[in-house]
């Protein structure tokens, strides 16, 4: 076995670079108080909580995690353990925090205690009681009341329990809506701060997944209800209900139509109760509407609706939105579905020339926006006049650039080759640098970033550092390929450990084929109904190109590695095309969408009893037989997003069929695989392909 060499232990050390680096940006005080969550340094995993004064340019850590937890974090509550799963969150510490209306005060919980703190220098976080472990708490916008869940019920403190005890879960996101809509929430204060918008969920027809771990025999099994595809989805209602508890109106929409709440708010205006904005889709996420609800009567009128003939896209975060003016702002496709664009009123505002990723707000009277203008690898912020359609570039040199914006302040985050740097600009001209303690990157990569085949296919290449031009190098494919996920991006973490791998002896190649985001809606679109068919297209295509135009590329001799949908391409990979992929290392597989979520595997394949055919060619379990080539196929049993059933059922496949194969399964890991166990499998995958691939 290979041990974990010195960028290894650090890439462990550090979680890959991310301890230290500041995150959870929000304005407060009318741009004057930057908030953010930033741990000690480059491998403390506690993230604090830290507000900056931008008229002073000082820092204040107003929250110390572990000084409030002096005899240890304990454990997570259940709720909160799953919600980190769902937004891959791994830094320990305070996860999250929300702001009060004036942005002065901030509450959070820490292993479910409930904290509210002020941006005052000399203040110190003040405990708050609740009838249990706390969960996503909300301050209301005045910040003398704060919600949060217990144990799937809502209460308020000061006050006591809000939602009924019906036997539903309230006030929290099903596993659908945190996992693949993008809602991770379940309530919403009224503007007033009187009343709550609350979700109401119902799991009960739901089959369950259970996880026992094998290490602790003597501990009972988990389980929590999973919404697989083709059977049912979680009932969800929005309710509205007082801060004392009493009863209000349920909003009415056609559910049976549009069951998911993919958005949800509660805006000022609309009247005295404000406005309520949502956002509900069909099953199969073909339509979106937007809906503006009556806080009083719960009756709900259409703004606008969405349509595509194989799937909407996931909304562009800030969309849909009403404007300062009035005016609602949607995200659509242009013709033949060239670009992401934006539309007012449904009016297209922008075209086929820029591919909108993000909506950030309005600053100095115009649309603060993240896009894409030339290579999807790269991001820029620009401003866009909503009268004129034109736009204003802020951040628009090679990379990938982020921002924030509030009353004339601006956050810009800008990630390159040589690494992050963060620019606050205050609404005086004036600038600020926001301390980052990450550790450095131990590697300035920059990937050949090319377009290939007659499809204009995203890649990247990676060599080993000093390499000799002419001398032959074994591919290794690391990719991911499947929808929702860019992996051919200019953000430099990502290209350390593909880096490490190069310096290993290998020509490092990412592929990101047709049905992954931001090159255009049609290339994302391609993937409909053909997971399989179009992923392994592609990947042998792009593969090929390269080759042809890098002679130094050996297709004698290719690996390929990949987690989650990465490892189902891995494993198909060998599969399938043994011609063209020679040993394959598959982490956490969906081997059979069948057995995913709905809201991920209907969107694309549709319901299974209704294509059965789609499904079955997608599914790997019937190949176990043709396999010739070698497969490590790995997977957590902790995994509750891909089950460990999936890699089991391939394994014993696989044994049945008599077809060697090796099988390396982890106690107590989840999806996300931190703690540095990324770390030790590369460093088995190194041997399994050296072996595999006949290298010295």
């Amino acid at each position: 076995m290979n041990p974990l060499d010195d960028f290894l232990r650090l890439s462990a050390d550090t979680a890959r670079f991310s301890y230290g680096a500041p995150r959870a940006f929000s304005f407060g005080d009318g741009g004057r108080l930057l908030w953010f969550l930033r741990s000690g340094g480059p491998t403390d995993p506690y993230d604090d909580l830290r507000v900056l004064d931008t008229a002073t340019g000082v820092e204040t850590r107003l929250a110390d995690a572990r000084a409030l937890l002096p005899d240890g974090p304990g454990e997570l509550p259940r709720a909160e353990r799953w919600l980190r799963e769902r937004i891959r969150l791994v830094a320990a510490g305070i996860g999250s925090y929300a702001l009060a209306g004036d942005g002065r005060r901030a509450v959070f919980t820490l292993y479910g205690r409930l904290y509210a703190v002020t941006a005052d220098k000399d203040a110190a976080p003040e405990e708050l009681p609740t009838a249990g472990a706390a969960f996503d708490p909300r301050p209301n916008a005045d910040g003398s009341r704060t919600a949060y869940v217990s144990e799937d019920a809502l209460y308020v403190t000061p006050g006591g329990r809000v939602s009924p005890d019906d036997g539903a879960r309230w006030g929290v996101a099903e596993f659908a809506a945190a996992e693949e809509l993008g809602r991770a929430r379940g309530h919403w204060w009224s503007p007033d701060g009187d009343a709550l918008l609350v979700a109401r969920v119902v799991e009960d027809a739901l089959q369950r997944r259970w996880f026992a771990d094998p290490e602790r025999p003597e501990r009972p099994a988990e389980d929590f209800a999973y919404p697989e595809a083709g059977g049912p989805n979680a009932e969800v209602q929005l309710r509205v209900l007082g801060a004392d508890g009493r009863p209000g109106a349920r909003l009415d929409w056609d559910a049976a139509a549009f069951p998911y709440v993919s958005d949800a708010s509660w805006e000022t205006g609309g009247g005295a109760g404000g406005e309520i904005l949502l956002t509900v889709q069909d099953r199969l996420q073909r339509t979106a509407v937007l809906l503006s609800a009556d806080p009083v009567t719960g009756r709900t009128v259409e703004l606008s609706r969405t349509t595509h003939p194989q799937w909407v896209d996931p909304l562009v975060p800030g969309t849909p939105a009403r404007l300062s003016d009035g005016r609602m702002l949607t995200a659509v496709d242009t013709p033949g579905g060239v670009a992401r664009a934006l539309a007012l009123d449904g009016v297209p505002l922008t075209g086929d020339e820029v591919q909108v990723r993000a909506v950030l707000g309005e600053h100095e009277g115009r649309l603060l926006i993240e896009a894409g203008l030339r290579d999807p690898a790269e991001q820029q912020v620009l401003l866009l006049d909503t009268g004129t359609g034109s736009l204003t570039a802020l951040a628009d040199g090679p990379g990938v650039h982020t921002a924030l914006a509030s009353a004339g302040a601006l956050l810009v985050t800008s990630a390159d080759a040589d690494g992050f740097r963060r620019t606050l600009r205050t609404a005086d001209g004036r600038e600020l640098a926001v301390a980052d303690l990450a550790e450095p990157l131990p590697y300035r990569v920059e990937p050949r970033f090319e377009r290939v085949t007659e499809l204009g296919i995203p890649t990247a290449l990676v060599l080993p550092r000093g390499h000799v031009p002419g001398r032959r190098l074994p591919v290794l494919l690391d990719t991911y390929g499947g929808p929702g996920y860019q992996d051919v991006c200019a953000e430099p973490r990502r290209w350390q450990a593909r880096q490490w791998w190069a310096d290993q002896g290998f020509a490092v190649v990412t592929v990101d084929n047709r049905g992954t985001p931001y090159v255009s809606p049609a290339f994302t679109h391609a993937m409909y109904r053909g997971f399989s068919r179009v992923t392994m297209e592609d990947q042998v295509a792009a593969l090929r190109a390269l080759g042809e135009r890098h002679p130094d590329l050996d297709l004698g001799r290719v690996g390929v590695r990949g987690w989650s949908y990465g490892g189902y391409l891995a494993a198909m990979g060998v599969l399938r095309r043994p011609d063209v992929f020679h040993a394959a290392a598959a982490g956490a597989a969906p081997t059979d969408f069948r057995h995913y979520d709905t809201a991920y595997t209907e969107r694309y394949l549709g319901l299974p009893q209704e294509e059965p055919e789609v499904y079955e060619r997608d599914c790997l379990i019937g190949d176990a037989p043709a396999l010739t080539r070698p497969l490590l196929l790995v997977h957590g049993l902790a995994d509750d997003n891909v089950h460990p059933s999936h890699t089991l059922r391939l394994s014993r496949a696989l044994t049945d069929a008599g077809r060697p194969h090796r099988l390396l399964a982890l106690p107590g890991v989840t999806h996300m695989a931190t703690g540095g166990v990324r770390e030790k499998v590369m460093a088995l995958e190194l041997d399994f392909f050296r072996e595999a691939l006949g290298l010295a």
